[in-house]
């Protein structure tokens, strides 16, 4: 596996790339299907829980992957500064395709909370929109800047029919990002006539990430969590059928 990383601009942004090894075994995967990792944070910091852990997650299953660690804090993380980062990896992918075994039409975002904005603002107003977007206990609704780095727009507001589909879950018991945010989404998906998934678990903090021993190191976190583990498997499955029709 190739491991690189990337300065995209000269106060901080990075993009670490994780590229599985071409093979005469597998030429069919010469080029790759492809994700791009948004990390949560609240505009404040990118999370190292749902930075690597879910990077390698898909690389098992045959992606390319790539962190973007964007623009945060209370001057660099307002919106849209965030949003101008994620073009910017956008094109880099995109500009570097043929180096990297790169599938152009088969590449997807994964956010997770604000990076989930971000990953929702990405497809909604992006330049360069990614063929499919995986939210995970997303921040949709300006409701919610008061606990983010700035101001953010309701992305329910700007989906439309040309909107990239979502796979989307999220945990009833979110204290942090209210279940509503991710409702929100989907409603508007729904009306705009944008194949969309939406799971939702009775129970499960804000933040479960993979639900893993990776990134709990209590077990009787990870226990709680356990069932909340399925929704790799079955973005994957989802992202197959998109990609694979």
């Amino acid at each position: 596996m190739r491991v690189f990383t990337l300065n995209l601009t000269d106060d901080g942004v990075t993009l670490t790339a994780y590229l599985p090894d071409y093979s005469d075994e597998m030429k069919h995967m010469a080029k790759r299907p492809t994700m791009l990792v948004l990390p949560g944070g609240a505009y404040m910091f990118c999370s190292d829980r749902e930075a690597e852990p879910v990077a390698f997650a898909y690389n098992a299953q045959g992606y390319n992957t790539f962190i973007l660690r964007y623009s945060v804090g209370k001057e660099k993380g307002v919106f849209p500064r965030p949003l101008e980062d994620a073009d910017l990896a956008m094109k880099t992918i995109v500009d570097n395709a043929e180096e990297w075994g790169v599938d152009t039409n088969k590449i997807a975002a994964i956010g997770f909370s604000a990076g989930g904005h971000l990953c929702a603002a990405l497809a909604t107003m992006g330049k360069i929109k990614p063929a499919a977007i995986v939210l995970g206990y997303p921040c949709i609704l300006e409701s919610i800047s008061h606990i983010l780095a700035g101001k953010v727009p309701s992305l329910d507001e700007k989906v439309v029919a040309t909107t990239p589909p979502a796979f989307i879950f999220h945990a009833a018991q979110d204290d942090c990002v209210p279940v509503e945010h991710s409702l929100a989404f989907a409603t508007a998906l729904a009306k705009a006539g944008v194949p969309f998934e939406l799971h939702v678990f009775e129970k499960g903090y804000h933040g479960f990430s993979t639900s893993n021993n990776w990134v709990y190191d209590k077990q009787e976190h990870v226990d709680y969590l356990a069932h909340t583990k399925c929704w790799v498997d079955m973005s994957v499955r989802w992202l197959d059928k998109r990609f694979n029709p």
